[in-house]
C-alpha cells in the first residue's frame, strides 16, 4: 500500500539525517488570520524557523495527498480560496479518498506529522473544553488525539476564550504533559497568564529534549505540551469585556463545534482593532522559534 503522505524533498531530504524539522498547521493560518496577513504570516513562520537551524514542514491535504511541507504555491492554495475545510482527524480519511482540499488543526497536524516521523510541533494555541461543555459536550479533539500522539507540541497554552479550568483537568486525566517555558503559570493565549499554577518549568531546550527522551525510552503515548507565554499579553480588562461580548453574539448566531473558534478569534480582531491580532501573530512567531530550537536540541542530543 502506497504511502498516503507526500513529503517535500526538504523534509524528506532532512528526517533520515536526523535534522532538527519542526510541523506547522495550516488551519492557523488559512482560518485563524485574515488575508492577506495570512500569507505573510505563514512565510515568516517558515523564516524563523529556518533561521534557528530547523527545517519548516508546513502541513495540509492537497487534492487528495496530505503534505508534509507545503510549497508555497500550495499554502497561496489553500490560503486564498473561500471553502477550504477545516480537517480534524475524522476527516482525514474521506479528504484523502475524495481527493480534496484542506487545512489540518492541532489534532490533525499531530496525527501526520508523527506518522511523517517529525517529533516537534508549533502551532499557537491548543483547543480544548468550550465554556458551555456541561450542556453542548462540546470539547476540542485536540485533547483526546493529543493523549494517544507521542509529538512534542509549543503553544501558548490554551486559547482563553475557552473553559481553561476544565481543559487542564481534562489534560490531566488524559495524562498530557505539560512544561512551562520559563514560567510556573499556564499561559491563555491572549494572556501570559490563565489563572493556573504549573507543575513543571523548564528552563532550556535541552530541558525539553530530556524529558522528550525519557518519555521515549517509557514508550509513553501522550504528547508533551511546552506552555510558552506571549511576551506582551492583551490588555485583562479588554479581553474579558470582548470576550464576553464575542460568546454572546456566537450564541445569538447560533455559532457551535468547530466553527466557535474562529469566529471568536474574527470578533476579537474586530473589536480590538488590530490588538488581539497583533498578540496572535506574536504568538506564532514565539512558538515557531522555540519548536525550532527545541527541535535542534532533540537532534543534538
Amino acid at each position: 500500500m502506497t504511502s498516503p503522505l507526500r513529503l517535500s524533498d526538504e523534509v524528506a531530504t532532512a528526517l533520515p539525517a536526523a535534522r532538527p524539522v519542526v510541523a506547522l498547521e495550516s488551519t492557523l493560518f488559512v482560518h485563524g488570520l485574515p488575508r492577506p496577513v495570512n500569507l505573510e504570516v505563514a512565510a515568516e513562520i517558515e523564516r524563523i524557523v529556518r533561521e534557528e537551524g530547523a527545517v519548516p514542514a508546513t502541513i495540509g491535504v492537497v487534492a487528495g495527498e496530505g503534505v508534509i511541507g507545503l510549497s508555497r504555491d500550495e499554502i497561496e492554495r489553500l490560503s486564498t480560496q473561500s471553502d477550504i475545510p477545516k480537517l480534524g482527524v475524522r476527516d482525514l480519511a474521506p479528504a484523502l479518498a475524495l481527493r480534496r482540499d484542506g487545512a489540518t488543526t492541532v489534532a490533525s497536524t499531530s496525527v501526520l506529522a508523527h506518522h511523517a516521523g517529525i517529533a516537534v510541533f508549533a502551532t499557537g494555541g491548543l483547543g480544548g473544553v468550550h465554556r458551555d461543555a456541561v450542556d453542548t459536550f462540546d470539547e476540542s479533539a485536540d485533547l483526546t488525539t493529543l493523549a494517544r500522539t507521542p509529538i512534542t507540541i509549543v503553544s501558548a497554552g490554551v486559547k482563553s476564550i475557552l473553559d481553561v479550568a476544565a481543559t487542564l483537568e481534562r489534560l490531566e486525566s488524559l495524562s498530557i504533559t505539560i512544561l512551562g517555558w520559563q514560567t510556573g503559570r499556564f499561559p491563555g493565549f491572549y494572556l501570559r497568564d490563565a489563572g493556573f499554577p504549573l507543575d513543571w518549568t523548564v528552563e532550556e531546550e535541552t530541558q525539553v529534549a530530556a524529558v522528550m527522551a525519557a518519555r521515549s525510552r517509557l514508550d509513553l503515548p501522550g504528547a508533551i505540551l511546552v506552555a510558552n507565554p506571549v511576551e506582551e499579553e492583551l490588555d485583562q480588562a479588554q479581553h474579558d469585556r470582548v470576550l464576553a461580548e464575542a460568546l454572546a453574539a456566537a450564541q445569538r448566531e447560533d455559532v457551535r463545534g468547530k466553527a466557535i473558534t474562529p469566529f471568536l478569534l474574527d470578533q476579537f480582531h474586530r473589536a480590538t482593532d488590530g490588538a488581539s491580532l497583533r498578540v496572535n501573530t506574536e504568538i506564532i512567531y514565539r512558538n515557531a522559534r522555540l519548536g525550532a530550537r527545541i527541535a535542534r536540541a532533540w537532534s543534538e542530543r
